[in-house]
Order: structure tokens, then C-alpha cells, then sequence
């Protein structure tokens, strides 16, 4: 179990942190809408659409191989700091060559790939970073709020950015980006971070590698997890991409339907990210897990036999709710299960498994759902959906799972109770 916080004011160094972290993540949003659809409107060229995705993504898997090996042998506030402090200068970059009348393709993407790389820095070290800030009784309230106001972000971004590109030139967009950015690194500046002390610190950055796939590999719960979050990826975030596609050939193509299909998926985000962050602790980890794969199963079915438009927004809504419910308690348990010195590879292994598998997912379906209707891959992915997470509850590190839920009697007391769970569990090999 990751240490309690030594400072007493974990509460003003949590707030700190997320205050950061959302207004940092705000500017984030900010340039990803803006320069999708200043692409999608100056080139209309799908090839450039795909490049910008792949710059988008690919860095950031690649990185997050060593970016959770730097988690846990550098300061991770330091990390998360350089990172933002790199993606500004990137940003700024860009924005001053569109000041002086350079928009080259190759810029653009250049920055994306940049900021794409920090994230594969960033998002280890803040998984691992909470715990070294949050009570172990706390951290599912804290994640589930994270979660919420990341849902938040999600819902206001998208019409502060339309406003934004239609009023402002595009430069104006990336400066707010710094600003943003700037504001992330001085309130986290103000947090105080002690590095981990790790048992095992010698050996190379291949060696710490090496150890961190046999970790994964040897640690029954955390593959476990790994490899049902990569399932459900793969066949519940992939085929969510295909929603919109299936408005504008089923329901009529009007921008109302595809504005009021974002919003119902934000904000379904939000109240689960809320409702975990209050009631969370009254139910199992695990069966939270389980329970919202299930969901995702069933309502990926549900949009595909969907009636009408409105049926399908209920469902669409539902996706959203079930969304925190899975990856907030999945980003929980890792946390109160691995050793702290381990945290951050853990978390670049996860981060690995984000950005690897919705593309692969979207390379299975997109051409699918050009031969084939929307509909019926939306029914697929939901069948398949079930069948992973029966097969899941087969494996025996899948039992073993259920069965250390069931054994916390209390509840309340899921702190302690998952302190055990690296032996109940069957941790390692």
C-alpha cells in the first residue's frame, strides 16, 4: 500500500492539484477541437485527418514505455512539470509561426507529435503521483471527482472552442494553451513531492523496463486488469467512434443530433464521476469492474437495435455513466494494490494499452462499417463485449478477483482490506 501523505494539508495539495491539472487539461481541449477542424476545413483531405491521428496517438504509446519507467526513478511532480513545460514551448512555437505566416503542414504535425510524446510523460507520473498525495481511504472519492471534472472539461471545451475559432485567429487559441498550461506548472509547483524511495533503484532505464513487463506478467490482478481494459477498448471505445456515423445515415444528419449525442455522453461522465466520488465505497472494486463492462456490452447492443434517435441517446448516456464506473475503480485498485516504487510503469503499461488499442479498434471497424451497417457492428462489439467479460470471470485470476471483493466485509474499510490483496489476489507467480 502506497504510504499515507506525510503533510497534513493533503486536502490543499489535492485541490492544487486538480485545479492544475483541469485548467491545464482545459487549454489541452482547447487546441485538440481547434486544430481538428481547422484541418478538416483547410485541407478536407482524409490522408491529413489519419496523419494528424497518428501523430496524435502514436507518440504517446511509444513514450509511455519509458514514461512509466521515469515515474518511478525521477521526482513525478518534476515529470508532470517538464512535461507541460514542453508541450507549451511546442505549442508556442506553432503559434509564433502562424504569427509571422507559417502554417506548414509538417509544423503542425511536429507540435502534435510533441504533445502527444508529453502526454506519454505526463499521464504515468499523475497516476502514480495521487497516491503520494491521497489517503488510501480516499483515493476512489478523489478519482471519481478527477473523473467528473475531466467530463466536465469535456462538455464546456467543445462550444468555448467554436466560439473561440469563429471569433479569434488560431494562434490567438494556442496562446490561451500556454497560459493554461503556465498555470498548471505554478499551482503544482506549490505542491511538495517527495520521491519515491525505491528498493530496487539499481540497474539501467532497460533493466527497470525489463522488470516492469515482469511485473505485469507475474501480477495476477494487474494483468487481469490490463488485459480487460485493452478488451474493452478495443470493442466499447473503438465502436463508440461510430455513433456519429450512425446519426447522420439513420437519424438524419442535423448538427443538433450530433452536439446533443456529445453532451449526453459528457454528461452522463459527470454524475457517475460525482456519484463515485460520494457513494463509491459503498460497493465492491471489482464488481464495479465487472458490472460496467456488462453495461457497455449491453448498451452497445442497445444503440444498434435503437428505434429512434431519442432511444439512442438514452443508451449514448448510459455509455457515458458506465465510463467512470469502469476506469475510475480500475485506476483505484491498481493504485492501492502495486507498490508505490512499481506505480508508475504500471501506469505507462496502462497508458500503452489506451493509445494502442482505439486505434487497432478503429482500424477493425471503420472499414467494417463501410461494408457492413453501424448498426450491426455496434450489436457485434456488444456480444463481444459479454462474451470478454464471461471469459474474464473464468480465468482463475477472475475468481480469485471476485472472491477478495466478497471477502471485504466492511466496505468502508477498503483501504485495509485491499492492503491483502496482492496475496489474495495471488499477486505474482
Amino acid at each position: 500500500m502506497p504510504p499515507e501523505p506525510r503533510s497534513p494539508d493533503w486536502r490543499r495539495n489535492v485541490a492544487l492539484f486538480l485545479t492544475g491539472q483541469s485548467v491545464s487539461l482545459f487549454g489541452s481541449m482547447l487546441v485538440q477541437y481547434a486544430v481538428l477542424w481547422y484541418l478538416t476545413l483547410t485541407t478536407k483531405d482524409g490522408t491529413v485527418l489519419a496523419l494528424s491521428t497518428i501523430f496524435g496517438f502514436l507518440p504517446q504509446a511509444v513514450v509511455s514505455i519509458f514514461g512509466g519507467v521515469w515515474a518511478d526513478r525521477h521526482n513525478r511532480k518534476l515529470l508532470i512539470i517538464g512535461a507541460d513545460a514542453a508541450i507549451a514551448a511546442a505549442t508556442l512555437t506553432l503559434a509564433i509561426a502562424m504569427v509571422v505566416g507559417t502554417a506548414e503542414l509538417w509544423l503542425i504535425f511536429a507540435a502534435l507529435a510533441v504533445r502527444s510524446a508529453g502526454a506519454g510523460i505526463q499521464t504515468p507520473a499523475v497516476g502514480a503521483l495521487v497516491p503520494q498525495l491521497v489517503p488510501p481511504d480516499q483515493l476512489l472519492r478523489i478519482n471519481g471527482l478527477f473523473q467528473s471534472i475531466q467530463a466536465a472539461m469535456m462538455l464546456i471545451a467543445p462550444a468555448v472552442a467554436a466560439v473561440l475559432y469563429a471569433n479569434v485567429p488560431l494562434e490567438a487559441i494556442f496562446f490561451i494553451d500556454v497560459g493554461t498550461a503556465l498555470v498548471g506548472i505554478g499551482l503544482m509547483a506549490l505542491i511538495p513531492v517527495a520521491r519515491v524511495v525505491r528498493e530496487d533503484a539499481a540497474g539501467g532505464y532497460f533493466a527497470d523496463l525489463t522488470q516492469g513487463f515482469r511485473y505485469v506478467a507475474g501480477h495476477r490482478l494487474v494483468r487481469w486488469l490490463l488485459g480487460l481494459n485493452a478488451v474493452v477498448m478495443v470493442l466499447v471505445a473503438a465502436p463508440a467512434f461510430l455513433t456519429p456515423l450512425m446519426i447522420a445515415r439513420s437519424f438524419g444528419g442535423e448538427v443538433w443530433k450530433l452536439t446533443v449525442l456529445e453532451l449526453t455522453f459528457s454528461v452522463g461522465m459527470m454524475l457517475a464521476g460525482a456519484t463515485i466520488g460520494i457513494w463509491g465505497d459503498r460497493f465492491s472494486r471489482i464488481g464495479l469492474i465487472l458490472g460496467s463492462s456488462l453495461a457497455f456490452g449491453a448498451c452497445s447492443i442497445g444503440m444498434g437495435l435503437s428505434p429512434n434517435v431519442w432511444v439512442f441517446f438514452a443508451f449514448m448516456f448510459l455509455v457515458g455513466f458506465a465510463v467512470p464506473s469502469f476506469s475510475t475503480p480500475t485506476m483505484t485498485v491498481l493504485q492501492e494494490t502495486v507498490e508505490p516504487d512499481r506505480l508508475g510503469r504500471v501506469f505507462g503499461f496502462l497508458g500503452i494499452v489506451g493509445a494502442v488499442a482505439m486505434p487497432l479498434g478503429m482500424a477493425v471497424f471503420g472499414p467494417l462499417a463501410d461494408v457492413y451497417s453501424v448498426e450491426a457492428m455496434l450489436v457485434l462489439a456488444g456480444v463481444g463485449t459479454f462474451v470478454a467479460a464471461a471469459f474474464a470471470l473464468l480465468l482463475p485470476s477472475g475468481k480469485r478477483a471476485l472472491r477478495a471483493a466478497r471477502d471485504q466485509a466492511d466496505p468502508l474499510a477498503r483501504g485495509s482490506a485491499l492492503a491483502t490483496a496482492d496475496v489474495a489476489v495471488g499477486s505474482r507467480e
